[in-house]
């Protein structure tokens, strides 16, 4: 099994030796963030090298180029922080706002907007400590407010979706005589498997209630003893 070597030469006292047996693209990315980032801070150049020498080909033609993942490793974040970053981040349709502005009334600071300073960082830079305490003391007191509204706007975003819904729901009636097939229960085995039939009957509607329940009979007149759901019943049309 291959072995890398990843240098760090961030540090003024030199090289850093660090052996690793790992191969996979996933596992190499959790040894450098672990073992190196970590411990060592962010390197400014990785090298990699492997411990065993590939063959040279018989023909003494070259041997094709590969290319160096070493430096996409140290970039790529984890899931677990690209998770955290876009539950903070995204705006999120039902209230409006991100649910990190509505604990804190402000939006995150991305790492990157640390390290490449952002608009919003330079102009909280220029800023007095006093200024940015009353501008960060305003915030806080508009909290509520933006909580209010992202309920307002939350509940408005309710009964756009209802609407939405209503509109492709057909309201189904069922009279008392009407000839029905019921939904099969799943839960019985069939030798058939997947190829069973989905409903069985027909049966007839003996008494429809307003709840949307129902009281089936079969051809011969002989009622179930207890209702069921219409919604489970589809019409049958001879």
């Amino acid at each position: 099994m291959s072995s890398y070597w990843w240098p760090s030469t961030i540090l003024p006292s030199g090289w850093r030796h660090v052996p690793s047996r790992m191969s996979l693209k996933s596992q190499v990315t959790r040894f450098v963030k672990n073992n190196i980032i970590c411990r060592y801070g962010m390197p400014e150049n990785a090298h990699h090298r492997q411990c065993f020498q590939p063959k040279q080909p018989h023909d003494g033609s070259a041997m094709p180029a590969v290319q160096d993942p070493a430096p996409q490793l140290c970039s790529i974040p984890s899931e677990d922080e690209r998770s955290r970053r876009s539950c903070q981040q995204e705006l999120r349709t039902s209230v409006g706002a991100t649910p990190y502005s509505l604990v804190y009334g402000m939006e995150a600071v991305l790492p990157v907007e640390v390290e490449i300073p952002s608009l919003r960082i330079l102009s909280q830079t220029q800023l007095e400590e006093a200024e940015w305490a009353q501008a960060r003391y305003e915030q806080l007191n508009f909290i509520d407010e933006k909580r209010l509204a992202a309920l307002c706007h939350g509940q408005l975003y309710q009964r756009r979706i209802e609407r939405a819904y209503n509109k492709k729901a057909r309201p189904r009636t069922f009279q008392p005589g009407d000839l029905v097939l019921k939904k099969r229960n799943m839960a019985l085995s069939d030798p058939r498997g997947k190829f069973a039939p989905s409903y069985e009957g027909p049966y007839v509607v003996k008494k429809a209630f307003s709840g949307g329940a129902i009281i089936l009979a079969d051809m011969d007149g002989e009622e179930f003893r207890s209702p069921i759901n219409s919604d489970s019943v589809i019409k049958y049309h001879v």
